[in-house]
């Protein structure tokens, strides 16, 4: 069939037709730029640091289990340390100890024993506040994302709510409190809207006098029968006391509605 240039009696050809696109299909176009797009999106995702999260604590509870620390306090501190330099460190590993699940108040006697009262309370307040902050800021990045969205029950959203709303004064409540968990403050308090400034100093203020009390227990504990281990015994007594009878009353009063 003659083309319309060939009809008229022109001297002009027709053009080649043009190849076709070759088809490339879509998944391989792009396969190195997507395929590391979609990893670090999954990798990056709310559950995923989340997980790493758990993988982190549960890393570190099982370091505690498996090096056992205490053998450091029972065998004595590092004889190379003294004064405000082994303060300093044993306030950096009584934080590390703190987020892996070590009981504050263990970690209080040994602070009073190894430093006596003025500089075991500094020690291990700054331990507190250290663990406090680097527990805060492992729940703020690794798991608000991915823990916020299940916040949805009337009390869930309630306590979330008094957190967010009134950081501080929740958590000096929460700190002053003997009966909630050192630990379960500091993650709860991580996936509220709460600021660091306000959850910093309600911990390092709310912990004073419960880590004084067991501080001086620890100092004092060659003497037993001082007025100062009585009255420190006296400080940490009385509150867990009364936190246990408010507990069951709450429970209590829960139970008959």
């Amino acid at each position: 069939m003659l083309d319309a240039t060939t009809r008229s009696g022109g001297t002009a050809t027709a053009s080649p037709p043009l190849p076709a696109p070759a088809l490339v299909p879509t998944g391989f176009a792009d396969s190195p730029t997507g395929v590391a797009a979609r990893c670090t999106r999954a990798l990056l995702s709310p559950w995923s640091r989340f997980s790493l999260l758990v993988t982190l604590l549960v890393a570190a509870g099982g370091s505690v289990l498996l090096f056992e620390p205490q053998r450091l306090l029972a065998d004595g501190w590092p004889p190379q340390l003294g004064g405000a330099g082994a303060a300093l460190v044993f306030a950096a590993a009584y934080g590390l100890c703190t987020v892996a699940f070590v009981p504050r108040p263990i970690l209080n006697l040994a602070a009073g024993a190894l430093f006596g009262s003025q500089l075991g309370i500094g020690a291990a307040v700054g331990g507190t506040v250290l663990g406090a902050g680097i527990a805060f800021g492992l729940g703020r990045m690794l798991g608000q994302d991915a823990l916020r969205p299940l916040l949805r029950g009337r009390w869930l959203k309630a306590a979330d709510g008094q957190l967010s709303r009134h950081g501080f004064r929740s958590m000096l409540a929460a700190r002053l409190f003997p009966g909630v968990p050192f630990w379960a403050a500091n993650y709860c308090a991580s996936v509220s809207r709460m600021g660091w400034l306000p959850f910093l100093l309600a911990t390092a203020l709310g912990s004073v006098p419960n880590t004084a009390a067991y501080v001086v227990a620890g100092a004092r504990a060659s003497a037993p029968t001082s007025p100062a281990f009585l009255i420190a015994m006296a400080c940490i007594a009385l509150p867990a006391l009364g936190g246990a009878v408010v507990a069951w009353r709450k429970r209590h009063h829960f139970r008959s509605r």
